[in-house]
């Protein structure tokens, strides 16, 4: 019998998303509160395509980077899967640290992590990018499918930020929904 991925372990859930499945809910803007929050492992890994393939690539992108002594940030971190993989995949005097910008992904994030049995202590910090970001002594950076809920105005400040929080040698893995000028091509991807 084949064995579960880490990955796949991180996103097991109990509770399945239908938070939008109810026709008679109004329509607001998506919020990433608690109800989110304690569904989103499904939600994320049914509505992104190949999501538990991309989480293995930068995982593997990641284990290449990771030096001792520094920091690994994983900017949007929701509930922490890409942390508690990476912890059994890397050295553990590399410290990781988690930020998002909502308390309620951070506390369910939490919650996953003490059920774990991490390797290492996970600092979690709540942050809103628009607000700036402090990051120093990076090896890696993850910043996976995150870059789209900031402002167009502030994207390349909080890349700026970033690329001075790097290490000579750091890398920032990036992943990002494209769009083209091909309709056809977005819906496709959408």
């Amino acid at each position: 019998m084949m064995a579960e991925s880490p990955i796949r372990l991180q996103l097991r859930t109990e509770r399945r998303d239908e938070e939008f499945a109810k026709e008679d809910q109004p329509i607001g803007d998506f919020t990433f509160n608690a109800k989110v929050a304690d569904v989103f492992d499904d939600m994320v890994s049914r509505s992104v395509p190949y999501y538990e393939e991309m989480q293995r690539m930068v995982c593997e992108l990641a284990q290449d980077f990771a030096v001792p002594n520094t920091n690994l940030y994983d900017i949007g971190c929701s509930t922490a899967t890409t942390l508690l993989t990476l912890d059994r995949m890397i050295d553990p005097n590399v410290t990781f640290i988690g930020i998002d910008n909502a308390p309620d992904m951070l506390e369910k994030a939490a919650q996953k992590i003490e059920h774990a049995d991490a390797r290492r202590p996970i600092d979690l910090k709540v942050v809103d990018l628009h607000q700036g970001l402090h990051m120093e002594n990076a090896s890696v950076v993850t910043m996976l499918l995150t870059l789209q809920f900031i402002r167009p105005l502030f994207r390349e400040r909080v890349m700026k930020m970033i690329f001075s929080g790097l290490n000579d040698q750091g890398c920032l893995l990036l992943v990002e929904k494209l769009t083209s000028e091909d309709t056809a091509f977005n819906r496709l991807f959408i």
